[in-house]
């Protein structure tokens, strides 16, 4: 199994963004620099249900991957929170998956008082966890 490290600071980052999204996912993009986890790019959630799903919002998801190519940065991950389910991929989340170079964070807010963040590799419908050292 594949380990990846999340520096401290996005970490806090993207916990801090998923409880403000209450009872709505959440979601964005995380850049790389020389394929280490960088910055994190929020980006609106447009579901018409962000209680269980997220749509990026598309003109915001193009400034950020503009920004990224303009800072010299790579697209890491993508990720999302789950306010009400395991940090686990939906049906959804797997038949959706289009970046198969991405590494997908998924944030559960499910626990009581306990970060769970867990990453997945989803290429074509195949999910495979990535241990990841927080």
């Amino acid at each position: 199994m594949q380990t990846v490290t999340i520096p401290i600071t996005l970490v806090n980052q993207l916990l801090h963004h998923a409880q403000r999204g209450d009872k709505n996912e959440i979601c964005g993009l995380i850049s790389a620099i020389d394929d280490e986890p960088f910055r994190s790019y929020p980006v609106s959630n447009t579901a018409d249900t962000p209680q269980n799903r997220y749509n990026m919002d598309p003109e915001e998801q193009i400034d950020a991957m503009r920004l990224m190519r303009e800072r010299d940065e790579t697209l890491f991950a993508i990720y999302h929170s789950h306010p009400n389910s395991p940090a686990e991929p939906s049906a959804i989340d797997i038949t959706e998956a289009g970046y198969p170079d991405a590494l997908y964070l998924i944030i559960s807010l499910k626990t009581k008082g306990v970060l769970e963040m867990r990453g997945f590799r989803i290429i074509e419908n195949t999910v495979e966890e990535v241990t990841l050292v927080l």
